[in-house]
């Protein structure tokens, strides 16, 4: 990912999904977010 293409995702309202394979069903997104939220509350 270069530079512009971080800013853009830094912006957009759904970067926080970036990770986030295409096709996941509600489980997998629920637990992408729940393993982001986890390493947010260790730092």
């Amino acid at each position: 990912m270069n530079v512009t293409e971080e800013s853009d995702a830094r912006e957009r309202d759904d970067a926080h999904l970036q990770d986030v394979e295409p096709g996941a069903g509600c489980t997998e997104i629920w637990e992408h977010l729940s393993e982001e939220r986890d390493e947010q509350t260790e730092e």
